[in-house]
């Protein structure tokens, strides 16, 4: 046992000499953030409201053990966008919420104070998180000079806040991520744990040619435009890592990112719960076995959606395969042949997205339409300990199919037979020559551990 975890700290510590070196997202990070469910629609009460739900232990696990969200990781809750004064009279001249010596400026109905807020999540043990670089009313500084007074003034507020994560979007013009680690470096010993929300833009990726501070000046970073509360727009965000991944780009201290979980999220419109059972377990599942950082976004107070999606976002066995990393973040490694329509809304740049097709080369200016996908892939990724490997058979038709595990196929795969665990239903499939096949409902996926 010594000399398996010794062998797992030197393969992270390797991984980390080319990551951010602040010593956080070792593993991919765990939280909430605000906008799937609320948008802008957010405030102080609504947010300690939701610190509280993270913490509450009113439900159980599988074993029947009293859990919270942070019992199983998801501790980090932030704010994402609407905090700030829009158009206040106190910005400087062309700026929305900044003042003349660069100063973030609050609204102040509704966040009359932040760090009552942050001190509050920390009582219950939470991490908070700040976000900037603000997409609504977003201020657009003109020069170098003042873009760096911004980003000065915003990382001495953030501070001043009492906040421990940061999401930095990329709609207005402090984009210098590295002048953000800096400053945040000179202003406290705390490491700050950071987002690069820039959408996938290559000239804001990693550079494993700098060194760490340079290179990678953030913990995670998007691999894709904003998601959306669709099954294809699902399909169309996972899609986006596998570029990061062929380049081992995805890696401790620095993961690849395909935005936050679209589940449970009600619609906006109707208030319908908009992903089905089938389509949230293969969310879910696909974002484990990616390496995807894990972000809820849903009302954690609202009884009837976590009595439908807490079976799957507490799933220990599935988390841990998320929280695993043997030098391979994970990835598809078979597609099928054929290609299924999947209906989406308002999913713009799917084409600019590889491995799929679709029906229209004007998606952004569109609300509806569809995009056609792999009827299935196979998704795998190495874990720690006697050759195991997670694999997930992701069914994207709408029919029931069957889908087998071919064993030969499986990179790193070299037992034959294989034992097989179900990680869906936590319990062990038996042993198997060869392959291991299922009947998988439409849209679902089965998740499987095979050794």
């Amino acid at each position: 046992m010594v000399t398996f975890v010794l062998f797992v700290v030197i393969l992270i510590a390797i991984h980390v000499a080319s990551a951010n070196d602040n010593g956080l997202a070792l593993t991919p990070p765990l939280g909430w953030r605000s906008w799937n469910q609320y948008l802008g629609d957010v405030d102080q009460t609504l947010m300690q409201l939701i610190m509280k739900g993270m913490v509450d232990r009113g439900r159980v696990d599988h074993t029947g053990r009293p859990t919270s969200l942070c019992d199983l990781g998801y501790c980090d809750v932030g704010l994402d966008d609407n905090w700030q004064a829009c158009g206040s009279p106190d910005a400087a001249p062309g700026m929305n919420y900044h003042d003349i010596q660069g100063n973030p400026i609050v609204n102040l109905e509704r966040f009359p104070n932040l760090r009552q807020m942050t001190d509050y999540g920390h009582s219950l043990n939470l991490t908070t998180g700040w976000y900037g670089n603000n997409c609504i009313c977003k201020d657009l500084c003109r020069n170098e000079t003042e873009c760096d007074m911004q980003i000065r003034a915003d990382v001495e507020a953030f501070i001043r806040f009492g906040f421990d994560s940061w999401k930095l979007d990329g709609c207005g013009n402090e984009n210098d991520l590295a002048a953000f680690d800096k400053y945040l470096r000179h202003s406290t010993t705390k490491p700050i744990m950071v987002e690069n929300c820039n959408w996938g833009r290559e000239q804001y990726d990693p550079d494993p040619s700098l060194p760490p501070r340079q290179g990678c000046p953030f913990n995670f970073y998007r691999s894709s435009g904003d998601i959306q509360i669709s099954y294809a727009s699902m399909l169309s965000n996972l899609a986006s890592v596998e570029r990061y991944r062929a380049r081992n780009m995805s890696i401790p201290g620095c993961w690849s990112y395909p935005d936050m979980l679209q589940i449970g999220i009600r619609n906006h419109f109707t208030g319908e719960i908009v992903l089905t059972t089938p389509e949230t377990r293969s969310h879910f599942g696909a974002w484990c076995i990616v390496s995807s950082p894990l972000f809820l976004g849903h009302d954690v107070n609202d009884v009837e959606v976590t009595d439908f999606i807490w079976t799957i976002i507490t799933n220990r066995e599935a988390l841990e395969v998320n929280q695993a990393y043997a030098g391979d973040s994970g990835g598809v490694y078979e597609i099928s042949p054929s290609f299924v329509e999947v209906e989406y809304e308002h999913l713009a740049g799917l084409d600019s997205i590889p491995g799929t097709r679709s029906t229209s080369r004007k998606l952004g200016n569109i609300d509806t339409g569809a995009a056609m996908f792999p009827s299935y892939q196979y998704l795998s990724k190495p874990l720690f300990g006697n050759g195991r490997v997670a694999v997930l058979l992701l069914n994207s038709s709408t029919e029931t199919t069957e889908l087998s595990a071919v064993f030969s196929d499986i990179p790193g795969v070299s037992c034959n037979p294989c034992k097989i665990r179900n990680i869906w239903q936590h319990k062990d499939e038996g042993e198997y020559h060869n392959s291991w096949s299922v009947m998988v409902e439409g849209r679902d996926a089965a998740f499987i551990v095979v050794e």
